[in-house]
Order: C-alpha cells, then structure tokens, then sequence
C-alpha cells in the first residue's frame, strides 16, 4: 500500500465546494483544510505508483477550482501518523536555523534593548530574527502547513507547527544561557514532532510519536523508577498573569513539601526537554502558550511519561496549564493539583 499526501491550491470559487469534492475521489482516504500556501491536504492511498498517478492527473485535476497540486510525500506502507513523523529532520533544520541566529548574535549582557509585550513579556530583535530563519525553512521544505508563532501570530489549524524561536527572552536578555528554541509539529491537537535546542549549552532534544526521544543524537532510555519523595520537580512562575497566583503558590506549597526539591531555569521548553532526559523528574504550570509545551511534551510521552492538564485531561494543549512527569511523579501531581483551587 501507497500512502502519499497531495498538497492542493484551490482558486477562490473553490474553496466552498472542493474539500467534499476531494474527499469523493477515489484513493483519496482523508482531507484536510490548511492555512497558508496550500488549502487541502488530500492523503491518498493506493496500491502501485500508477495508481497515483491517476488519482493526480485522472481525477483531481479535473476538478473545479484546483490552482496547482503538489505530491509531497509517498512511502510504501506508512500511515498518515508516519507521515507527519518524518518531518522531524525539516523541524530540526529550522530549529537549527533559529539557533544559528542566536549564536551569532551572542549571549546577551543585562541592558540589551527590548520592547515589552506585556508585564514581564520581552522580544528582542534577536526573537525576531530567529523566527524568520525558522520560518523560512518551514516555507520551503513543509510547504502548505499552518503555522502558528510566537511573534508572527498565526491562525490554529488542525495540522500546523507551533514555533518558539527563543524561549526564555528574560534569561537572554540578562545573560544567563538557560535559552531555547521549539519548534514541533501537531496534528488533530497532539503533538507528533518536537524539537528542543539549547543553542548555549550545545543541546539538541528530538522526538517523534512512536519513534523515541534523543539527546545530541543518542536515544533517551525510558523514565527510571523513582520514589516521588526524592524527585527533583521543574516550574516557572505564571508572573504574566498574577490571577493565576492563589492556585500556584498552594501548588508550590505542596510540591515542595512533597519532592526532594523544585527547580526553576525559566524556559519551559527546555524544563519539559529535562523531564524527559531525566535531568528533572516532573514540571508543573499555569497559563503557558503552545509553542512553549508542544514540543517539550512529546518528548516526555515518549520515553514514557505523561504529559496532562491539572485535572488529568487532554487540555493543556489549548490552556497552557500542564503537569509533565514519569509516571509516578504524575500520579503525585495530579493529586497535588486536586487540592489546589482553580481561580
């Protein structure tokens, strides 16, 4: 079996009528409305490459309302889930893209100039800059796939990537080098692709659903066993948003009286790519953005964690409020979280 996805322009007039169009050609198993360069994703899937090749010239182009198709991926034997998952080397390339500028530009020292977004909210042009080098490689090599940044902005789509291209803005600007850049890959409101790096540090955290997590290139081993009481727990501060104080301040309480002790480095991304290496056991928060989570937690899923919202569902992808840990230290969590009370 053939699995290909087919990028679809659409002309003006067809964007009323094309997505059921596309969905009644034969071969074609799913379609997908996107944001950006392209319109339709059609996932097609057949037997022989000749096969294809009809569903292509033979049927889609003769449909009302296509501009221009683009075959953009055909593996024998993978699914839609495969399929997005090898986009993992085009995620770390824009990664490194952004992290390139980083470097180039230098860690900060304390003064630099920054315009604030809001209270305790910083972008420098360095972000900027960033983003633009991630965005270019996403352009070129994932044409047709919604994107939603940190500083561009960008519509939610239900296949796009979420780009951070420097997290940790305040510990850049004041020289300290716990500084990140995520960029990962959703689909249906999970993400299937993570990449975290941590270009002062020369760390490069990978994941792809279903294919492991790894450091510098070296497969992650899954999370140790470990007793709650002597885990070292990761959080930042929800200090955008002080409404959200009463509820983290009992969390904090309890969490420290609860684990062996807590951390705070300042970059979410990076606190999630250390859960999942181990070098912390857990990571609690309120009120993030998805650019700061997506990535970091797929890596936690797949060395065997659990990545949830306060009250152990799937919302934190949309609520930024999240509780990422191994197992056991979730389990404490999740209990932690039940006795604090949302504001």
């Amino acid at each position: 079996m053939l699995t290909a996805f087919i990028l679809v322009k659409s002309t003006r007039d067809g964007l009323t009528h094309l997505g059921a169009e596309l969905a009644d050609v034969e071969g074609v198993a799913e379609v997908y409305t996107v944001t950006g360069e392209w319109d339709f994703i059609a996932v097609a899937r057949v037997h022989e490459h000749e096969d294809l090749a009809k569903v292509v010239t033979h049927h889609l182009t003769r449909l009302d309302g296509i501009e221009r198709t683009q075959t953009m991926v055909a593996f024998p034997g993978t699914g839609r889930q495969d399929l997005l998952s090898d986009l993992l080397p085009v995620a770390l390339r824009a990664a490194r893209a952004g992290a390139a500028v980083l470097l180039e530009s230098g860690l900060a020292h304390p003064g630099i100039a920054a315009e604030l977004k809001g209270r305790g909210d910083y972008v420098t042009a360095t972000d900027r800059r960033s983003e633009s080098a991630i965005l270019e490689v996403l352009a070129r090599e994932a044409p047709g796939i919604a994107v939603l940044a940190e500083e561009r902005g960008g519509a939610r789509a239900s296949t796009m990537w979420a780009v951070d291209p420097l997290d940790g803005t305040t510990n850049f600007t004041r020289g300290f080098p716990s500084v990140g850049v995520s960029v990962a890959l959703l689909d249906a409101g999970r993400p299937v692709v993570g990449v975290v790096l941590a270009p002062f540090l020369r760390l490069e955290f990978t994941a792809a659903r279903g294919g492991g997590a790894s450091l510098n290139g070296e497969r992650l081993p899954p999370h140790r066993e470990l007793e709650p009481a002597r885990a070292v727990v990761a959080t930042g501060f929800p200090f955008r948003n002080k409404g959200l104080l009463p509820r983290y301040l009992a969390m904090f309480n309890h969490a420290l009286a609860r684990f062996e002790d807590l951390r705070r480095a300042g970059a979410a991304a990076l606190d999630l790519a250390w859960t999942a290496s181990g070098t912390f056991d857990g990571f609690f928060e309120l009120g993030l953005d998805t650019w700061d989570v997506a990535a970091g937690a797929v890596m936690v899923v797949e060395v065997g964690g659990r990545a949830t919202d306060w009250s152990g569902g799937d919302a934190w992808i949309d609520t930024g409020d999240i509780l990422a840990a191994a197992p056991d230290v979730h389990e404490v969590l999740l209990e932690l979280a039940a006795q604090t009370t949302q504001g």
